[in-house]
């Protein structure tokens, strides 16, 4: 652990309900799981982004929950930070019903702890490549109240998805448009052309606040209204702050992973895999080989497979297995002969059967995928099976996820479809892009 001490203390908005990514934040089709605790790369997401800012030099951390089930999860995995070499507190359970939106838990928390240091606000949904020293930097030379981390993007990329800003020389904000349409960006950035190579800065929802200018901002009337009402950070904190004059600057970071859902969950984890994130980088093993880049756990290393008895490392020698680029394989893995894998990530206790071809793919905990199956760019819950056969291969593309327990039937042919945890699925195909199952009479209206 650096030895280097910020004084920057870390606020993590962890009491969002992942909507958008489910059915990776459901356990069951009633049961959700919090943001903060979704599988990635080995670990919970909430664990590396302690890791990521404790590196920094943060310290202290205060977490945003919001009722039961998600204060306890995240309490349950963190504790209070013993085991992360940090401080953790959380919020208080009473303090819930003012947590409408981002913006306005940020404010109303910032009371019960009494903050008036600097602080970093930043989400449990996104993995952030960045340098807290120099957003620092920014931050004492804009004199600003809040610096937003900023990533440079192309009018078509953030059309529809992401807040953009405007900026002049000194680098503070001058305007903020959340989430525009293509037309507005162009309205917007004319100097923005398709065939101009300048980049958009948008809000990558991280923030380096001054703790005791912004709670007194938060005492104005009207924002103060606002903030037991409904108050986001991009689309109604900002503005407000830049409309009256408070000095709000942007700087540019590496770059952001959003895992807010399925297709962006499976491309940052690709990017990951890939070593595109300095960051996580350092902060993950050195990869057990470097051309191509992959990492395999010693235990799966050694692991016989019940078919053929030969483990892991034999049939890599031996060319019966291709492993990587950008592979991670966990703990106590089990592969058959005649699989391929790149960018995948393969939780402990899984089971590969021959011939099974993986590409861009997660599978979760004791999962099993059957002989022959072909996953491309797809999420696999844990504990599920894929039973797959070579007469009847089980194919699965286009961001599909597969939620906790699910079961897959021979023949399965799934695009872009989500299957609820829990659910067992007969051989489907031809369902339409963006079909979600979520219980059993969906599973029979396509039967």
């Amino acid at each position: 652990m650096t030895e280097r001490d910020s004084g920057t203390v870390g606020i993590i908005l962890a009491g969002g309900r992942g909507e958008r990514a489910k059915p990776i934040t459901l356990e069951s089709a009633d049961y959700i799981r919090s943001k903060a605790l979704i599988p990635f790369a080995g670990r919970r997401l909430i664990e590396w982004v302690v890791d990521a800012c404790r590196e920094q030099g943060i310290r202290r951390f205060y977490v945003v929950a919001q009722g039961l089930e998600n204060r306890s999860q995240i309490k349950l995995l963190l504790g209070h930070g013993e085991r992360y070499g940090v401080e953790v507190r959380y919020s208080r359970s009473s303090f819930d019903r003012y947590n409408v939106g981002s913006g306005a838990a940020t404010l109303h928390n910032l009371e019960q702890w009494d903050l008036t240091e600097q602080a970093l606000v930043l989400p449990v949904d996104s993995i952030f490549d960045f340098s807290l020293a120099e957003l620092e930097a920014t931050h004492r030379s804009t004199g600003a109240l809040v610096t937003v981390a900023a990533v440079a993007r192309s009018p078509l990329e953030v059309a529809g998805k992401y807040g953009a800003m405007r900026t002049d020389q000194a680098g503070l904000v001058s305007g903020f448009v959340e989430k525009p349409d293509l037309a507005r960006v162009h309205e917007i950035f004319p100097e923005v052309t398709s065939d101009s190579c300048a980049m958009i800065p948008t809000n990558a929802g991280m923030y380096l606040v001054d703790c005791a200018l912004l709670r007194l901002a938060a005492r104005e009337p009207q924002l103060m209204r606002q903030a037991y009402q409904r108050l986001d950070w991009g689309g109604d904190l900002l503005p407000w702050l830049v409309e009256h004059g408070k000095p709000v600057a942007a700087h540019h970071i590496a770059r952001l992973g959003d895992l807010g859902n399925v297709e962006d969950y499976l491309l940052t984890l690709r990017h990951v895999l890939s070593g595109d994130y300095q960051q996580m980088n350092q902060l993950m093993a050195e990869p057990h080989n470097e051309k191509p880049r992959y990492w395999i756990h010693e235990s799966s290393l050694y692991t016989k497979d019940d078919v053929c008895g030969t483990t892991l490392a034999d049939k890599i020698a031996q060319g019966d297995v291709r492993v990587g680029p950008g592979v991670r394989i966990g703990r106590h893995v089990t592969i058959g002969a005649g699989v391929h894998l790149e960018y995948t990530d393969i939780g402990d206790g899984a089971e590969l059967r021959e011939g099974a071809r993986l590409s861009g793919t997660s599978l979760g905990d004791s999962s099993v995928v059957g002989p022959y199956a072909q996953i491309t760019d797809s999420y696999i819950g844990p504990m599920s099976e894929i039973h797959s056969a070579l007469e009847h291969p089980v194919r699965l593309d286009g961001y599909c996820a597969v939620g906790d327990g699910v079961q897959l039937w021979q023949g399965t042919r799934l695009s872009g479809v989500s299957v609820y945890p829990r659910l067992r699925v007969p051989a489907l195909a031809n369902l339409p892009s963006g079909t979600k199952l979520t219980n059993s009479d969906d599973v029979l209206r396509w039967v």
